[in-house]
């Protein structure tokens, strides 16, 4: 299993494009073969920061949803949008179990 945890951080004046952009990622990455859990979500002390936490059941589910069209036109937004590099970290996980 790999987890991937990206965040950015956009310009102010880019927020609401940015969030848009990522909202279209959501629906098409959760309905990919191998895409256990996918979400964005905005920092709630930074405003203009959005983090995704996305979990694959391995490398290929985690490229397939790389090559989704709505990514591509996201990566190729981020550019123009960020206002500092983004932070991106994956992790391999070699076990998981319910919490609770």
């Amino acid at each position: 299993m790999i987890v991937v945890r990206f965040k950015v951080k956009c310009k102010p004046e880019q927020s609401e494009t940015l969030r848009m952009a990522l909202e279209s990622v959501v629906a098409p990455s959760r309905a990919l073969q191998g895409v256990l859990n996918f979400d964005i979500a905005r920092d709630i002390t930074e405003p203009n920061a959005f983090i995704a936490t996305e979990v694959f059941a391995n490398r290929e589910a985690l490229e397939r949803q790389e090559a989704l069209p709505e990514v591509q036109k996201v990566i190729a937004l981020l550019p123009d949008l960020l206002a500092a590099d983004p932070e991106a970290t994956l992790y391999k996980v070699s076990s998981s179990e319910p919490w609770g």
